[in-house]
């Protein structure tokens, strides 16, 4: 698959992850932070937490990767996605100051036309 069409894909999973966690009540802080260590999709807050969100975007049926978009974020990711947010946290003094942090993966699964089919929505997903 063209790599264009990738990012394409990857882009509409994460807008529709935030347009989700937007009707959950958060506000959309900040979106594509890149850092030395690769790139945060989503960071979100409410009145409670400050939630670093991992998106995955997968194709229904598609033959390549981990069955779900969840499955994909393995230890090795995890440990990247904490660099980030300590990255991402010393570089916005100015950020929301919430009593909660945590990390949250949003799997989203579409058509090969761009559809929804899924979306899976997992609050804490690590530490």
């Amino acid at each position: 698959m063209p790599t264009d069409a990738r990012r394409q894909r990857g882009a509409l999973g994460e807008r529709i992850a935030a347009e989700h966690l937007e009707r959950r009540g958060f506000a959309i802080v900040d979106r594509n932070y890149r850092t030395r260590y690769g790139e945060l999709d989503v960071v979100a807050a409410n009145e409670q937490a400050l939630v670093f969100c991992e998106v995955k975007t997968r194709v229904a049926g598609g033959a390549s990767g981990p069955a779900g978009p969840l499955d994909a974020i393995g230890p090795r990711k995890q440990r990247r996605l904490r660099q980030l947010a300590g990255a991402w946290l010393s570089a916005k003094p100015d950020r929301p100051h919430r009593r909660d942090v945590r990390f949250d993966a949003i799997g989203v699964t579409l058509t090969p036309s761009g559809d929804l089919v899924a979306l899976e929505h997992l609050e804490g997903a690590f530490e």
